[in-house]
């Protein structure tokens, strides 16, 4: 059905539709970082809407919850307390603003030679692999909840069809609750305490140097991720949407929004192409219906009832989604590098790689006075920066000899 053919009831339906597919994904992100998953909601709905006015209303694009940042999140909630964090998300806003600025000014051809996938692919590959050990420690609260949801996303991921193919993660958690639910694992109380109505649980930021230089370099991943969904899915639109209303615009709605979630208690937003596949399905690419899937959102996060029974999801039904959530991000990061034909023959490409992953890994801390720097945000510093000092025609040479 073409955007032109749609009835106001069609596009509201196809709206919902649209935010079941982010909902997953969108609230498991606060879930695990120990912010409010209604907050989560809010902010996203907010942020989407903010974005399309900024993009004039003319970019079909959902913004929800970035799980780039769940690992530094955590780390930097227990350096700085949750307050001093969210300085720190906000200033990820910051860096999308500088890059709307930069791209501006130089083109996409800068952010490329910032970033490319030999500094990006090992990025991505930590924000997958530096919390395995909490899924894993989580998954083995209740092993039996924990495969139930596993397998039901792995099942969903390989054999549904159309719009429940594209929320595995969703899937997993309703099958796993139910399944807690049956077995007398869920307290219900919270559920039958909780008001029908409310507004989110909103946090005030606190102003900390440290948080805010530990989030900043994590921006990286998210800044190109952003790039590659604005021309999917100006594919999947027929529209050149880097050109008109510009990479520049997009940036900065994406930017603004980040701002905003992180100002409220909401974890940074980043564009779903969750959604961007849904729009595929549907053949529905009108911004309308995006902006009626933000406003469901925003509803939704003012029904207590919904904040109260995501708070009582076992952790072990969590876990079972993060052993699948976060080996598929790594294997990202290794197919980021293998599509963009990354050469790990070639010495330099190799210690780039090679000093991300063991300084992440491997827990390297920077300090300098009060102020530290160390994980995903660490080590994506240390890869932009051999990658700008490397020479890269003398290496080449040098490994051809």
């Amino acid at each position: 059905m073409e955007n032109k053919q749609l009835t106001p009831f069609y596009k509201t339906i196809v709206g919902v539709q649209f935010l079941f597919v982010a909902f997953g994904a969108t609230v498991l992100v606060p879930l695990l970082v120990g912010l409010d998953p209604s907050t989560a909601l809010f902010t996203a709905g907010v942020g989407t809407l903010v974005f399309h006015l900024v993009t004039k209303g003319i970019v079909p694009i959902f913004l929800g919850s970035s799980f780039a940042f769940i690992a530094p999140i955590v780390k930097a909630t227990e350096l700085y307390g949750l307050a001093g964090t969210l300085s720190g998300m906000v200033a990820v806003g910051f860096v999308y603003i500088v890059m709307s600025v930069l791209v501006k000014w130089q083109g996409v051809k800068l952010i490329k030679r910032l970033f490319p996938p030999v500094v990006i692919g090992p990025v991505i590959m930590l924000i997958g692999l530096s919390l395995a050990g909490t899924g894993v420690d989580m998954a083995k609260e209740d092993w039996l909840l924990a495969i139930i949801a596993l397998t039901t996303a792995i099942v969903v991921s390989l054999f549904a069809k159309g719009l429940l193919k594209l929320i595995p993660i969703f899937a997993g958690i309703i099958v796993g609750y139910i399944a807690a639910v049956i077995l007398g694992r869920v307290d219900m109380s919270p559920i039958t305490e909780a008001a029908w109505f409310g507004l989110p649980h909103f946090e005030k930021p606190e102003f900390s140097w440290g948080a805010i230089l530990f989030m900043i370099p994590v921006a990286i991943a998210p800044v190109i991720e952003h790039v590659g969904d604005v021309y999917a899915v100006s594919q999947v639109a027929g529209k050149d949407f880097v050109k008109k209303p510009g990479l520049h615009r997009t940036m900065l709605g994406d930017g603004i929004a980040c701002m905003i979630a992180g100002s409220i208690g909401g974890p940074p937003v980043t564009t779903y192409s969750e959604v961007t596949g849904a729009m595929v399905l549907t053949k529905v690419t009108d911004p309308v219906v995006i902006r009626i899937a933000a406003i469901t959102g925003i509803v939704f996060s003012m029904i207590g009832k919904i904040s109260a029974i995501l708070k009582t999801i076992p952790g072990s039904v969590l876990g079972g989604i993060m052993l699948l959530l976060f080996g598929t991000i790594a294997a990202t990061g290794i197919n980021n590098m293998v599509s963009n034909k990354t050469d790990m023959g070639n010495t330099r490409n190799l210690i780039i790689v090679s000093l991300i992953l063991t300084t992440g890994i491997g827990g390297a801390v920077l300090q300098i006075g009060e102020i530290s720097m160390t994980g995903i945000g660490l080590s994506a510093l240390i890869g932009v920066l051999l990658n700008l000092i490397i020479p890269q025609d003398k290496v080449e040479e040098r490994s051809k000899e």
